[in-house]
């Protein structure tokens, strides 16, 4: 079959399910990450020939597809700041907004002289997508990351080592930890955010197949992390030391009253691509 004629069946297949922009992205990704073909390569062979042992492949792919799964779990893999990430179950799939706080990060930190040790921490790291890229444009920094689940860090550990970088993983989990028992320059976390109450806003294969561990707090108390992350930062923040966060959205203004009640200085609140409310940071 000709990988213009199997693109018809694809969009067909799908076309109840997604809008015809996201049917396309991942027609594109498999046809790179199962034919080795980029986008240009499939415009200049229209008559691109695919093997039966090929279309056994692509359709197994489709039925997880219209099931709603992530195409990133059906590949194994997630593209974030320019580097290859491994992702399954246990990890949240990077997403855009989080490679701006990281880009927030990187640019903070490009005035130090290259020299200058810098202790980072990343706390909730999932799939390590956020220390193993801070690394990777900051070599001179020591970057430490924390995460609850051994899953996700055993995931974390093998993307350090797909990127070439020395990350220095830890399991714990934050919300009993006293002490972080160091200085850090800057500490960063993307923690679960989601309320309950928000569930129905959720995309089916964000809710179906993310962990849910990474993902939602209770309503009752939905900054219960950034609360002890904080106050964990007024600990062990060197001086003058920058503390960022990813937030909930809906809840930006009470996040940076939070961390004015707690002292924190020249908070700033961010808005993402998407014009929503999305990160802070502040000076201890």
């Amino acid at each position: 079959m000709l990988l213009k004629q199997y693109k018809n069946l694809f969009f067909d297949a799908l076309k109840n399910i997604q809008d015809e922009q996201e049917i396309e992205s991942f027609f594109f990704i498999l046809t790179e990450y199962l034919l080795h073909l980029k986008r240009v390569d499939v415009a200049l062979n229209p008559d691109f020939e695919i093997s039966d042992a090929a279309i056994e492949k692509w359709n197994a792919f489709l039925v997880e597809l219209q099931q709603e799964k992530p195409i990133q779990y059906i590949t194994g893999e997630a593209w974030f700041y320019g580097l290859r990430f491994e992702v399954n179950e246990n990890t949240l799939i990077p997403r855009p907004e989080t490679e701006e706080l990281v880009e927030w990060i990187i640019e903070s930190q490009k005035s130090k002289v290259q020299s200058q040790k810098l202790e980072i921490l990343d706390i909730g790291t999932g799939s390590g997508c956020i220390p193993i890229s801070l690394k990777a444009n900051l070599p001179q920094a020591n970057v430490s990351a924390i995460d609850v689940s051994e899953q996700a860090l055993e995931v974390a550990k093998i993307n350090a080592v797909s990127n070439n970088v020395e990350v220095n993983f830890i399991q714990a989990n934050i919300l009993e930890v006293e002490d972080l028992n160091q200085h850090f320059d800057v500490i960063v976390s993307n923690p679960p955010y989601v309320r309950n109450l928000e569930k129905q806003e959720i995309k089916k294969n964000v809710l179906d197949y993310e962990p849910h561990l990474a993902l939602f707090v209770e309503d009752t108390d939905a900054l219960l992390f950034y609360r002890k992350i904080a106050q964990l930062a007024l600990k062990n923040l060197s001086p003058n030391g920058l503390l960022f966060f990813e937030i909930n959205q809906y809840l930006g203004n009470e996040t940076v009253e939070l961390l004015e009640n707690l002292g924190f200085k020249n908070i700033e609140l961010k808005k993402d691509i998407y014009g929503n409310d999305r990160m802070i940071k502040c000076t201890r």
